[in-house]
């Protein structure tokens, strides 16, 4: 058995190798960015207005006042997407300008729509009066102000969301690539369970399948269905191991049977394989008997996650997701730290990974509750949980007001 920290390391050292694909913009949410994305443009294209109002040359206005009222002659009116391009502008001109049209030259500042006064009357406006100066650049959106042609917009391993699709639609950018997203195979374990809604005692209904599958739907993976393996499917483990070594699945998940029991076959079968990194057990609670395997020269990895439902989402959220993380090249999730609500103790040379439920006190501060109910097979905790609290090892007590790191759910 290895402490928490050495197996991380080891699934930092396992790397596979996850291709990348070219994707449309718009239907890359949740998709991971294999490269550094940049703007094809500058963005505003080009000097707009940010009001309805008339441009005018801030320079005509020099001498203005209210003794010397300047008269400028409306020539036509831009809406934003008409083409701004005007010939033969005289002095003393003037534009009237709809939000987001563009500004042509020589005009360089708008005034809004309230602050005019207009020739003969505001029915049939032929001029507007100007009896102060104007400063240039009045109520303008610069070209470029917001994103400059070939500025980065996205970072490669960052997860694009909605507000990311909204940028690359507005810049132009019509495709990017991105990761594949890793294909997980999943095989239940054991005799007990079943799909089946009524069952006798001595039955389970398979939760863990669905659990992760749902996972899936807001992740970076795939998820296969492989099935259910009974206690004595040991040999056709194994073909379906070498079956999938020729699939596009990158990762193979058994859920169970990973123990210590008469009929507990996963450890046994995954090591006949040649394996270039192996761990089997791991001191933390619950989970205990995790395993991880990287095959030798193949681009597939193996979980084997322990069968109770809340030691199975544990070993996910610790292990699995924190690889995925790894081989899609993105940033590791960062805890945030709220105070321990209640104090807790523990085995000093274990990590404990607790349902827990973060709130905000009356001073604004985060405080973090362990829940009654950690045992592994209790869900009740865990559907009243908003976060997992991290207890690492080398400590066995933990006072309240303690800072404790938290992660978020997956999915919770």
């Amino acid at each position: 058995m290895i402490d928490y920290k050495k197996a991380q390391k080891i699934l930092i050292n396992s790397k596979i190798n996850i291709k990348n694909e070219i994707i449309l913009a718009k239907n890359s949410i949740n998709r991971i960015s294999a490269k550094n994305i940049y703007s094809p443009t500058n963005y505003p294209a080009g000097n707009n207005t940010a009001f309805d109002g008339y441009a005018i040359n801030s320079k005509e206005t020099s001498r203005a006042s209210s003794k010397n009222i300047k008269k400028f002659k409306i020539l036509k009116t831009i809406g934003a997407g008409d083409n701004p391009k005007i010939k033969n502008v005289k002095k003393f001109s003037t534009i009237e300008v709809m939000t987001g049209a563009l500004i042509p030259k020589p005009f360089d500042t708008v005034i809004p729509i309230e602050l005019i006064d207009f020739y003969p009357n505001k029915k049939n406006p032929k001029f507007i009066l100007i009896n102060k100066k104007i400063k240039k650049n009045n109520h303008i959106r610069f070209l470029g102000s917001d994103y400059k042609k070939g500025e980065k917009v996205i970072s490669a391993g960052k997860v694009i969301n909605s507000s990311h699709i909204l940028a690359l639609k507005s810049l132009g950018v019509d495709k990017i690539i991105v990761k594949k997203r890793p294909v997980i195979m999943f095989y239940s374990t054991g005799n007990e369970i079943s799909e089946k809604t009524n069952i006798p005692d001595w039955k389970v209904r398979n939760s863990n399948s669905h659990y992760i599958k749902s996972l899936s739907k807001n992740l970076f993976f795939e998820f296969i269905d492989g099935g259910v393996l009974r206690d004595k499917d040991d040999k056709l483990f194994k073909k379906l191991i070498n079956k999938n070594f020729n699939s596009k699945c990158d990762i193979i998940i058994t859920n169970g049977a990973v123990s210590a029991g008469k009929f507990d076959f996963v450890p046994r079968v995954i090591k006949e394989f040649n394996l270039s990194n192996y761990f089997k057990g791991v001191a933390i609670r619950p989970g205990k008997p995790v395993l991880f395997a990287k095959f030798k020269n193949k681009e597939k990895a193996f979980f084997g996650l322990p069968g109770n439902p809340i030691s199975s989402a544990a070993c996910f959220k610790f292990f699995v997701d924190p690889y995925l993380r790894s081989i899609l090249n993105m940033k590791k999730e960062k805890p945030f730290k709220a105070k321990l609500k209640n104090s807790y103790e523990k085995k000093k040379n274990f990590t404990k990974f607790l349902k827990g439920k973060v709130s905000t006190n009356k001073k604004g501060t985060l405080e973090v509750e362990v829940l009654k109910g950690q045992e592994s097979f209790r869900i009740k905790s865990f559907t009243r949980a908003n976060t997992w609290a991290l207890f690492r090892s080398g400590k066995s007590t933990f006072i309240k007001g303690a800072l404790i790191e938290c992660f978020n759910l997956l999915g919770g």
